[in-house]
């Protein structure tokens, strides 16, 4: 069969020739692929530089983590996999299929999930959100920042702020439901300023971070308490754009009801990613079937995988390799 092909370590994916995969537990079934969609995990694990690939010894590798495709029985499906998906044939856990409703295109089924498992998984399991909630998204102009302000409005939040570099993508983000923007290219105090009269005037209760870095810096001191009581805020951070580290003043800890966390694959329970395939992922294909979520997608035939693969992709956009 014709796959997307690692070879070596730090090298792009070729269009070549892969042996076919073969069903060899129970509980796998193969899948005809249609569609898969490339993120900044699949070239992290590819490179070997991601923390689920590091120690571990490179063959030739089918890149991608998810797609989607059809089932023996014709069912429609998206699926996740451990042994690659950009192919002509895949490898599914029956445990991690979803089955996508007729109505929705396979672009969008493929192009959804990832952004729902950066999102959803951690306001619904790590920040625990409620109706009625005001929630910050930090780094909101990239795809999963996108679905993570629609998706915070599915859940019911109160208001919505949304942080980025994008000046474009950031006025687009009020169309998709973030009540206040604030631009990234401003100066530390002018930033801080912001952050805390919006959190002074209606009290933040979640940050969804995507970016680390400075920003964060910027945002934990705008937090910081004065010895009096302090509301309640949860920062889960999903992604690190912006850097790998921060410094953290224990003051702010010390002086402020923080709590801070990380959503990621290796920090959900079992149960969680149960239901993540059972639950969430099928309630945002409805969402995206009946208009209330929308993802932009570029799409690229396998043929040309090595040439995309360093391609700049439009901000907001997820890059959808079709099959």
């Amino acid at each position: 069969m014709k796959a997307a092909v690692v070879f070596e370590k730090g090298q792009n994916p070729q269009y070549a020739d892969f042996p076919e995969p073969k069903v060899i537990r129970e509980n796998e079934v193969l899948v005809s692929v249609k569609a898969a969609s490339i993120k900044n995990l699949d070239k992290a694990r590819a490179s070997g530089k991601h923390y689920s690939t590091e120690n571990k010894t490179h063959q030739p590798t089918i890149v991608g983590s998810d797609g989607v495709g059809y089932l023996e029985n014709g069912s429609k499906v998206y699926f996740f996999s451990k042994k690659g998906t950009v192919a002509e044939i895949a490898v599914a856990d029956k445990k991690m299929m979803v089955e996508i409703p007729e109505e929705l295109d396979f672009s969008t089924a493929a192009a959804l999930p990832n952004a729902v498992m950066g999102s959803a998984m951690a306001l619904k399991f790590k920040a625990k959100i409620q109706p009625g909630d005001v929630i910050l998204v930090n780094g909101a102009t990239g795809i999963t920042g996108r679905i993570a302000v629609q998706v915070a409005k599915l859940y019911g939040a109160k208001k919505i702020i949304a942080t980025g570099r994008n000046e474009k993508s950031l006025q687009a983000l009020q169309e998709l439901g973030a009540d206040e923007v604030i631009s990234l290219h401003l100066s530390d105090e002018d930033f801080k300023e912001k952050i805390k009269k919006i959190h002074d005037e209606t009290p933040i209760d979640i940050v969804l971070d995507y970016i680390w870095g400075h920003s964060v810096e910027m945002i934990l001191s705008a937090f910081k308490g004065d010895g009096t009581f302090s509301h309640k805020v949860k920062l889960v951070t999903i992604g690190g754009m912006s850097g790998d580290t921060i410094q953290l003043s224990s003051q702010i800890l010390r002086g402020t009801d923080i709590q801070i966390s990380g959503s990621g694959l290796g920090s959900w329970t079992k149960e969680e990613s149960a239901l993540l395939f059972s639950e969430i992922i099928p309630e945002m294909f409805q969402a995206a079937v009946e208009g209330s979520i929308k993802v932009e997608t570029e799409e690229v035939d396998i043929k040309n995988i090595e040439a995309a693969w360093n391609a700049e992709i439009q901000t907001g956009k997820r890059l959808v390799v079709r099959i």
